[in-house]
């Protein structure tokens, strides 16, 4: 053979080669795809019977272990985590396979606690309380030895006898065993009744000595009528004591494994790896404490099917399910309304009361809601179109309910309660009962009714028009309507002429409509007389400047946002130079307000670009907010939004500098390492070097301590205005529980749960130089139930 043709020959033996190769790992991939699918979907539709579906499936996954064993256990350990609602589906198809094969059942017993041992190493404690739940009913399936779980158990409630560990660890571990409990408290108690015994004693034992200092901050409502506010352990510990009494029965998991049992019951068991909890790291962020939301009971559904008693077993497995589809489908309100209303057991519960209570629990949870609030809103009304005839009705209920109840409302929960309804009623034609809330326009307008009302209304302004919120209302409701939201141009009032600063305004109308330069601009200020000016010092500012610019910028952007926007960007500079101390930004921000002190959004909205171009700094906004001008204003859900706003904005600047630090500093190591290895480092990689990393390590020091500069402002001056008013009450001899302390004790509650974890960076400063012992112990007890959230 010549050489060309073996060579010819060779290429060809190569290229079949290298295609049946192709081919093969193509078909590799479609069986894992079918298989994957097989997995995921098993449960769902389907013209056969769950159990004849299992046993198919069973019998597929088993014929394919050979080839595919890893892929599957895998597979089948995501569908622990991702698609807990089909657990018991799933412990079923474990314990047939188990039964048809020792091996894989080990096996996959053994990946899934190498994974629950990686959650908890790792703080993702919502995944291990899914492998938890797993593990024992497991137990049901006659895959894993009984004692084997109770020894897990075991070590679990051991973390109740660490010493100098916060309570949330222990915390986390005995809610993970007792949810664990309803669906294997039956075969442990009929197992190992003694030692099941001691492990509830020792729960027991443990829930009466807990601290509870964190309950008032997390509760809803300040009040327990009509609906007691429980602690989520206290809660679910008395739901299983009655589920002891009941002898370990219920009436609400589903068992498909029962149909099995002489299948099951053949099969070898295995015992469970020890799963040690791993030590406490102060850096570990354990799930916070919850106190569990209450709406309705059976009084409140009128028919249908009746609604469980708050300490049944059966109200917490409903709701945990419940919680587990909204978890599933949070992306995607479609999927999740119709997923909430296709519930396994819906025609034996009121489903769309509970649907209801699940959704309000989950927006007016502490510190923070799961997921978006605007999923809430969304979802909610997805379920309104599913179900026309009979869930707009409970919602209805349930509004009338919670407006009933807002006296006591927390305001954060207030303040949700007042976003989700606005945006409700906008996509029903603002359609609602009025008159029956008529009797809040008499009250004092500082009174939660005639203040959601009112917030209610500017709300659903920003999502329609003020002209149509006159509509909406009946005329009685005159004195909650927002004003018409316009800017005012003081320099173009009656008397104007007299005012200083009047002639120049109206100078700068026409140069800036002329196209003039910020230079040409400046120019026409510079004449304006300084009213700080003494012999003695020069002024930080000049307040008239200030005033006669940014009116007039305002006034001439006032159109739109972009209009506005397009102004600052334009005169930028010159912004920055008129406002270049604390002083000056703080009187910007008065004359902001000045000219668009009808104007809520907009006034948002400015403060927020203001301080992205930082013209103004977030210290600055403090201050003004909590200045006495801003003093009517105080109790303003407005005044929160630019307060909050300000926070976040701080907060994600110190964590870009922060990640900017990072990234730089393994840009260098990397270069380094390829240095060390004789490598070339490439030009292209933009290597920082040390003292540009110091650079930018000095900037993110600077950031921290501005971020940490604003949290002292905010509650040193939440200290001063709150000690005031209780100090002016106690010498006056009235009660200091009026609707302005309520508000503002709740305001300073509210900043330090919605921004707990930057707040936390700076506890031992604020302890040590604002919340002393010295100061009034109301002012106090809110620091101090905010520590015990992590305590």
């Amino acid at each position: 053979m010549s050489r060309r043709r073996r060579e010819s020959y060779s290429d060809d033996e190569d290229a079949g080669h290298s295609s049946r190769k192709r081919r093969r790992q193509s078909d590799n991939i479609d069986i894992e795809e079918r298989l994957e699918s097989l997995i995921t979907r098993v449960g769902e539709k389907s013209t056969s019977s769950l159990e004849s579906n299992l046993e198919g499936l069973a019998s597929v996954l088993e014929a394919d272990l050979h080839n595919y064993k890893t892929k599957i256990l895998r597979i089948l350990c995501n569908c622990v985590v991702k698609l807990p609602e089909k657990m018991a589906v799933y412990t079923t198809l474990i314990g047939l396979l188990n039964a048809k094969n020792y091996n894989c059942g080990g096996e996959f017993v053994e990946m899934l606690v190498r994974n629950l041992k990686e959650a908890l190493k790792t703080g993702e404690y919502d995944q291990a309380r899914f492998m938890v739940r797993f593990l024992a009913d497991l137990v049901n399936c006659h895959v894993i030895v009984a004692g084997s779980l109770l020894a897990m158990f075991d070590n679990f409630i051991e973390v109740t006898l660490e010493d100098n560990i916060p309570q949330v660890r222990s915390d986390w571990y005995v809610y993970a065993t007792l949810s664990a409990l309803p669906w294997v408290g039956k075969e442990l108690h009929e197992k190992k009744e003694a030692e099941f015994n001691k492990l509830l004693m020792t729960i027991e034992s443990y829930i009466t000595k807990r601290m509870k200092i964190h309950v008032p901050a997390l509760r809803v409502w300040s009040s327990d009528t009509p609906h007691p506010q429980e602690e989520y352990l206290d809660c679910l510990w008395a739901q299983i004591r009655n589920l002891k009494n009941n002898k370990w029965q219920e009436k609400q998991i589903l068992r498909p494994y029962l149909a099995f049992d002489s299948v099951l019951c053949e099969a070898l068991q295995h015992s469970l790896i020890q799963v040690i909890p791993p030590s406490h790291n102060e850096e570990t962020k354990y799930p916070l404490p919850k106190v569990v939301f209450r709406m309705f009971d059976y009084t409140d559904v009128p028919e249908g099917p009746v609604l469980p008693g708050s300490h049944s077993i059966e109200r917490y497995l409903i709701e945990d399910q419940l919680h587990q589809i909204v978890h599933s489908n949070n992306t995607e309100r479609k999927d999740c309304a119709a997923t909430l209303l296709s519930f396994p057991s819906k025609n034996k519960i009121p489903l769309n009361y509970m649907i209801v209570e699940v959704m309000f629990s989950q927006l007016f949870q502490l510190p923070a809601p799961p997921y978006h609030e605007i999923f809430y809103g969304s979802t909610l009304i997805e379920l309104c179109k599913l179900q026309p005839g009979s869930l707009p009705q409970v919602l209805a209920q349930a509004t009338e309910m919670l407006y009933e109840r807002i006296d006591s409302m927390n305001v954060s929960c207030l303040e949700r309660f007042t976003n989700w309804f606005s945006y409700h009623l906008s996509n029903f034609q603002f359609r609602w009962s009025w008159d029956d809330w008529a009797a809040c326009t008499q009250m004092d307008l500082e009174l939660p009714k005639p203040k959601f009302v009112r917030e209610v209304l500017l709300k659903a302004m920003r999502l329609s028009y003020h002209q149509r919120m006159v509509e909406t209302v009946p005329e009685s409701f005159e004195a909650l309507i927002p004003e018409k939201p316009q800017s005012e141009f003081k320099y173009e009032k009656e008397g104007a002429g007299s005012m200083p600063g009047t002639m120049v305004a109206h100078q700068l109308i026409s140069a800036i409509k002329s196209k003039c330069t910020p230079e040409e601009a400046m120019v026409l200020l510079k004449d304006l007389p300084n009213p700080l000016s003494d012999e003695e010092s020069d002024p930080t500012y000049h307040p008239l400047r200030i005033d006669v610019f940014v009116s007039v910028l305002l006034h001439l952007g006032n159109k739109s946002f972009s209009h506005s926007f397009a102004a600052i960007a334009k005169f930028h500079h010159i912004l920055k130079l008129l406002a270049d101390t604390e002083e000056g930004q703080i009187w910007l921000l008065r004359t902001m307000y000045e000219v668009w002190h009808t104007h809520q959004q907009m006034m948002v909205v400015l403060i927020d670009k203001l301080l992205k171009t930082q013209i103004v700094e977030p210290s600055a906004v403090a201050n003004w907010l909590f200045s006495s001008e801003m003093q009517p204003e105080f109790t303003k859900f407005y005044v929160w939004e630019i307060m909050h706003s300000t926070i976040k904005k701080m907060s994600k600047q110190v964590d870009k500098l922060a990640m900017d630090v990072e990234d730089a500093k393994d840009k260098l190591d990397a270069a380094k390492r390829r240095q060390a290895d004789g490598l070339d480092v490439d030009d292209d990689d933009d290597v920082p070097t040390e003292e540009m990393i110091e650079r930018m390590e000095e900037r993110l020091e600077s950031a921290q301590n501005q971020q940490k500069r604003l949290f002292l402002i905010i509650f040193q001056r939440f200290i001063m205005i709150l000690t005031d008013h209780l100090a002016r009450c106690e010498s006056e001899g009235i009660d200091y529980n009026t609707p302005w302390y309520k508000w503002v004790i709740e305001r300073l509650q509210q900043i330090f749960l919605m921004h707990h974890e930057l707040v936390y960076r700076y506890i031992s400063t604020l302890e040590s130089l604002l919340f002393t012992s010295d100061i009034d112990f109301h002012i106090l007890e809110i620091f101090q139930q905010f520590c015990a959230l992590r305590s």
